[in-house]
């Protein structure tokens, strides 16, 4: 059922994209996947224009929304319950850097939007990308060139390519994200090595576990399993 209403969220945000961004000045690409050094990513929508590039996360929720840009999860609380899911600002910040290696494209010429369908409610305050309606309006406020004709084409054609390699879909990438997710060895989430720690404090002082090498600018970090 969720799977159903993730597909019907994305195809209404196909169609208002369609319906109120004019074809010529914006270049729509839906369901990209991008191949990486550490693996591939998946963009819900990707629109291309002179003014940059879009990349949008969706997400299809009803219930109220809790959360910052630095949390690692964000909570849904729908009647009396609660349900915790990935910060969606993090998870399009990796499909920027994917965007910039494959692309070679500075990420000061992309704009990340987290678009929220049905009837959520944000609960918190949150960053003015992150939004519940107005998603053709918010992309039509950016006015300022960022790309010239030449390397909109270039892009375009970059994406194209994409899409027509057939071994780039949806099944590949679930099978690089549980590759990714599984090392201990690399970072799923920027790519740097995993090495072991010991934690300092807390109920879990003298504790060793696997973070990521450029901590604290990526906070991963991964259990050590334990012996039987």
């Amino acid at each position: 059922m969720s799977h159903l209403r993730g597909w019907f969220g994305e195809i209404c945000t196909r169609l208002g994209l369609w319906l109120r961004l004019p074809s010529r000045t914006y270049r729509q690409f839906h369901n990209v996947v991008v191949p990486t050094s550490n693996g591939t990513t998946q963009i819900d929508h990707l629109i291309v224009s002179t003014y940059g590039l879009f990349v949008i996360e969706t997400k299809t929720m009803n219930g109220w929304i809790y959360g910052n840009e630095q949390d690692s999860q964000w909570t849904q609380k729908f009647y009396k319950k609660s349900f915790r899911f990935q910060n969606p600002l993090k998870q399009n910040y990796r499909h920027l850097c994917c965007l910039e290696e494959h692309l070679g494209l500075p990420r000061t010429c992309m704009h990340s939007i987290i678009f929220f369908i049905g009837d959520a409610e944000l609960k918190t305050p949150m960053p003015s990308n992150v939004l519940t309606h107005g998603l053709s309006s918010y992309i039509r406020w950016h006015r300022e060139p960022l790309l010239s004709e030449d390397e909109v084409e270039r892009i375009i054609a970059a994406i194209q390519e994409l899409k027509r390699d057939r071994t780039l879909n949806h099944a590949t990438h679930m099978a690089s994200l549980a590759d990714r997710h599984s090392s201990t060895t690399r970072c799923p989430k920027c790519g740097n090595d995993l090495i072991e720690r010991q934690s300092q404090r807390g109920p879990n002082a003298g504790n060793t576990f696997l973070g990521c090498k450029s901590y604290p600018r990526c906070r991963f970090t991964r259990q050590l399993s334990q012996e039987p």
